[in-house]
């Protein structure tokens, strides 16, 4: 079988994206398929059947993992193309992705998560793995996807969203701290937690530069969690201890940092048992289909679903393969799984 494991892209999570992609395809040649790992923004400039053809390979490829912590603006990736175009599908993108049985989409962020990639593979009849594009858009939104949470008996922190135009005249309907993200974000970039009206003004306007919209969001002091769901099943919790500060883009994503991950947590069993219902209530709920991943808050009020992710990361230290791993599933395993998930979801021959 062959897959493209599409990557990059033009978001500020393109570091993340990249490194995810690296790792996934590698796996998935170690399991026996012929994998070709394709820049979304850069394409392939000079190619022609025959070489991209040649892009296929099973034997796996020495890639540098570890990310980068450079935010990158779209004045940083546009440079990247030497004819000075912006479209976001490079040259011979879609006929890279038209040669494969099969398309892992290891985007993250801006276009790769909210749906419009999807709805170019759909409109190409190109099949994909993860959510299609009207689930990846809502989750994507997190203003939506906390109201479709609300009408469906999800609780989640109280909230309000402020388009750029109102910036000057808000009036919180709750107290300090308060969370502040992009509407449209992921990977914590752009996010904020001010503890005064001075620090509330300077980083909403900061938050600004990421996105038009911004979901400023109650504090919820509690323990946090994040749980994945693989093909209708949901993982063990991981628990996420962060012992200098939050779990920001640094203690995510970047090598050497404090932050502590306990798999399965140590939980009451009522309470792990609650989370994977709400997980899957949450899942069904936004439309999300064959993997995805849930965060949690837990304190003495119950669990909080912060947000939902339709593209959880793959990086040697994202969350969802350290689930997996707790629950005796290999990383090569766990690609392989969501592959074949996918590949059995939408009737295609393996």
């Amino acid at each position: 079988m062959k897959i493209v494991v599409l990557a990059g892209g033009r978001s500020t999570e393109r570091n993340v994206s990249l490194s995810s992609s690296a790792k996934v395809a590698n796996a998935l040649r170690r399991k026996g398929y012929e994998v070709a790992l394709v820049d979304l923004f850069l394409g392939l400039p000079d190619a022609d059947e025959q070489s991209m053809a040649n892009l296929f390979m099973s034997e796996e490829q020495d890639i540098d993992l570890n990310i980068s912590d450079e935010i990158m603006t779209d004045d940083v990736i546009n440079a990247l193309r030497p004819d000075g175009s912006t479209q976001l599908f490079g040259p011979h993108v879609l006929d890279i992705l038209a040669m494969a049985d099969i398309v892992w989409i290891g985007l993250h962020g801006g276009d790769g998560e909210n749906g419009k990639v999807q709805a170019v593979l759909d409109l190409n009849n190109i099949p994909y793995t993860g959510s299609g594009a009207l689930a990846s858009g809502i989750t994507m939104d997190k203003s939506v996807s906390k109201e479709i949470m609300l009408y469906n008996g999800i609780q989640t922190a109280k909230f309000v969203n402020i388009r750029k135009e109102d910036s000057g005249t808000v009036v919180l309907p709750f107290g300090f701290p308060v969370v502040i993200k992009p509407a449209n974000g992921g990977s914590s970039v752009g996010m904020y937690i001010a503890k005064n009206d001075d620090e509330f003004k300077k980083d909403l306007k900061e938050a600004f530069e990421f996105d038009d919209e911004i979901l400023v969001e109650e504090y919820i002091d509690g323990r946090e969690f994040s749980m994945a769901v693989v093909n209708g099943k949901a993982l063990p919790a991981i628990e996420i201890i962060v012992t200098d500060g939050w779990y920001d883009f640094e203690h995510k994503f970047v090598t050497g940092n404090t932050t502590k991950f306990v798999t399965p947590p140590d939980i009451p069993d009522d309470v792990h048992d609650e989370m994977k219902q709400i997980a899957l209530k949450t899942f069904k709920a936004l439309g999300l289909s064959n993997y995805g991943r849930i965060d949690f808050f837990w304190n003495d009020n119950g669990l909080y679903v912060i947000e939902a992710n339709s593209l959880p990361g793959m990086t040697p230290l994202s969350l969802m393969p350290q689930e997996a791993e707790a629950d005796g599933i290999r990383y090569d395993d766990l690609c392989d799984q969501i592959v074949q998930g996918q590949v059995k979801a939408l009737g295609l021959n393996a």
